[in-house]
């Protein structure tokens, strides 16, 4: 089943659902749509799966019911003015209500996990939480702030110039070998600034004080071991170390009830640990495990 729903921007996201009814749902904003040709050769130099969507659904459906959307995608398409965590959570729920889902397990990545954290903190509707590619606690907010602010000047300065071919938009989601000094910002402004607004809105978000709150809940964190990057003075020459974070605070976040697996292998990144042949090999059996599901 497919449906367009009207979210908060007065725009509408198409979400669908896959699986059987009975089984239980699992919420998936990470699902892009598939793509063909040119661009999918483009994505696969990056190490982007271009069926990304497409293998996390049918990985899935055969065990949960998984609701699914490309909730990215949607924001670049329809860029809004106020993305605060508080408005990203209101249009999450708002998509489960709209498809009838009382309650759900939740996957996201990179900031999608970010929001995946927001929304654990805010409803009990969670029946689990797996946050890949950025961790639940000492996340880099100051980090991220300081990224999407510089670049969001760069887009403001370069919105007259011709776009020209990039890579993945999300500045974590990049390979680890980009010239972070001369890569050029060619997302539009009112694109970039939506995410300044999102991590202005957590200027005083502490996740070391909410983690008493998700104690009833099972949770998952992951990243993969070389998920680091180091970014350049333009970009306000801050280090992201997701990587680093959940090693150093792996024993204490076991004692607060996290599972925290680090994927290991040669060049497991931020792009490459978010590709469908890694993750579902880690998290579905994760999530039968907690739903007591049996394939």
């Amino acid at each position: 089943m497919i449906r367009n729903i009207r979210l908060s921007s007065s725009a509408d996201i198409e979400v669908g659902l896959a699986g059987a009814p009975d089984r239980p749902v699992v919420m998936l904003p990470v699902a892009k749509k598939s793509v063909e040709g040119p661009e999918a050769d483009n994505l696969k130099l990056w190490g982007v799966d271009p069926d990304l969507g497409k293998h996390f659904v049918e990985g899935l459906a055969d065990a949960f019911q998984v609701l699914y959307f490309d909730y990215e995608s949607y924001l670049f398409a329809h860029p809004v003015e106020q993305l605060t965590a508080e408005r990203v959570v209101q249009d999450l729920l708002h998509i489960a209500d709209a498809m009838q889902v009382k309650s759900f397990s939740y996957y996201g990545y990179s900031w999608l996990a970010l929001a995946g954290l927001q929304l654990a903190i805010r409803t009990d509707r969670l029946d689990s939480l797996i946050m890949g590619g950025f961790p639940p606690y000492e996340g880099p907010y100051r980090e991220m702030l300081i990224v999407t602010k510089r670049t969001h000047e760069q887009a403001l300065r370069n919105q007259q110039e011709a776009e020209t071919p990039a890579g993945p938009s999300d500045p974590l989601a990049d390979p680890q070998d980009i010239d972070w000094d001369n890569i050029k910002v060619t997302i539009r402004p009112e694109i970039t600034k939506q995410f300044v607004t999102m991590y202005e809105s957590l200027a005083d978000f502490d996740d070391r004080l909410i983690q008493q709150k998700l104690q009833h809940l099972p949770r998952l964190a992951f990243a993969g071991e070389h998920d680091t990057i180091v970014y350049g003075e333009p970009f306000g020459g801050v280090t992201v170390d997701i990587a680093g974070a959940l090693k150093r605070n792996r024993t204490l976040l076991a004692e607060l009830g996290w599972k925290v697996e680090i994927m290991a292998g040669s060049g497991m990144d931020h792009t490459k640990a978010m590709q469908p042949a890694a993750v579902l090999p880690l998290i579905k059996p994760w999530l039968m495990r907690h739903a007591n599901v049996e394939q």
